[in-house]
């Protein structure tokens, strides 16, 4: 596995076919993606930085992921289908729909693990969402295949211990009350999604390897599969595992605590934050509660 995080940035990899494929085991060009290809259609720092210099205020990731009709803040997390990617994600017919709890639940019913997931866009900005069957697996012990969300220790970069994920519990908001849209809820966690290495965008499932198989081990570790996958330097995020870390404002220099999911593996240096929301009818709508977490790319 060490072996991934020198991995030759010429290489290609396998989309995951389309549910229900007639030729799902056929070579087709459509069908895969290096990181060229990759960085065309997201972003990496170089790019950000010239298209920040162009846009302004705007921003590179508001440009390319959209802004809400208004110009004000839209709370709705809409599907974000790949370019190219119509015919091989479950979502794929759903572009730019806001996105519903019923939706992952009926994908997630498919898996031999229970869970789902998507790529998706909130605010402007890009996001992964993942449906994990805690509530009906928390009371079990754990074991391979039978997943829920945990929780651990947080340690930075530098190896310094931050904080433990159950923190997440005693976080209330300015009236005193716990934040019960940050702590976990209804089977789903919503996380910002740049890589804090070089700020592209991991995905579920969009390419075929062990970390990506519809597998999943307890602990937060490295092995198994149903990780956030970064195809541009490969690191590996378990969106089951909460932990409380640690990142810096890119712009200004300062650092801030965030809750997030775990890195197990890969360049990056931390995890990647959560965001809060709530579930509406069935339409999940994101809240805008902690800006600054999302502060460690442009």
């Amino acid at each position: 596995m060490e072996g991934l995080q020198g991995v030759n940035m010429a290489r290609q990899f396998r989309l995951r076919p389309a549910p229900g494929s007639l030729d799902a085991g056929a070579e087709n060009d459509s069908s895969m993606l290096d990181r060229r290809r990759f960085m065309k259609y997201t972003f990496n720092a170089a790019g950000g930085a010239i298209a920040m210099a162009s846009l302004g205020s705007v921003g590179f990731a508001a440009f390319l992921m959209g802004q809400a009709d208004t110009g004000g803040e839209d709370t709705g997390v809409k599907y974000w289908v790949p370019k190219g990617q119509e015919d091989t994600v479950w979502y794929g017919s759903l572009h730019e729909q806001e996105m519903q709890k019923s939706h992952l639940e009926a994908e997630a019913a498919k898996s031999s693990t229970g869970m789902s997931g998507a790529q998706g866009v909130w605010s402007g900005m890009p996001v992964n969402i993942v449906y994990i069957p805690h509530e009906e697996n928390e009371s079990k012990p754990p074991a391979e295949g039978i997943p829920r969300i945990q929780y651990g220790e947080g340690y930075d970069a530098a190896g310094t211990f931050i904080g433990h994920g159950r923190e997440i519990f005693d976080v209330t908001l300015e009236d005193g009350s716990p934040d019960t849209a940050l702590q976990p809820h209804d089977n789903i966690l919503l996380m910002f999604s740049r890589c804090p290495h070089l700020c592209c965008i991991p995905g579920w499932q969009l390419v075929a390897n062990d970390f990506t198989a519809d597998t999943w081990l307890p602990g937060g570790v490295d092995a198994g599969g149903n990780k956030l996958f970064c195809i541009c330097h490969s690191s590996r995020y378990d969106p089951t595992m909460l932990e409380k870390n640690r990142n810096r404002n890119r712009s200004n220099g300062s650092t801030f605590d965030y809750f997030g999911v775990r890195l197990t593996g890969g360049p990056a240096p931390v995890g990647l934050p959560l965001i809060p929301f709530t579930v509406e009818d069935d339409v999940i709508k994101g809240l805008s509660t902690y800006q600054e977490w999302y502060t460690f790319c442009d």
